[in-house]
């Protein structure tokens, strides 16, 4: 579902050492829990490269896009928020 709103690597050479699923659940773990940045479990990859991938898609609008597709398709199929 989000694969269409995410950014092409547009990089020749050496595949990724931390595929950007990884990077993206550490991503969203940072966000359920509200741990500091650095206290991100190592599983989801180098804290710090989570982080440059949070805030290199938040600078380019990749978080924006997101959020609007899927509460587009929420409100397509009906679906209120928790607690209304």
């Amino acid at each position: 579902m989000l694969e269409p709103l995410l950014p092409k690597g547009t990089k020749a050479g050496r595949p990724p050492v931390w595929p950007r699923r990884q990077l993206i659940d550490g991503i969203r773990f940072r966000a359920r829990t509200g741990v500091p940045w650095r206290d991100v479990p190592v599983e989801y990859g180098p804290w710090g490269r989570v982080y440059d991938l949070f805030r290199r898609w938040q600078r380019n609008g990749t978080w924006h896009r997101i959020l609007t597709r899927v509460q587009s398709l929420a409100d397509a199929e009906g679906v209120r928020p928790c607690g209304t």
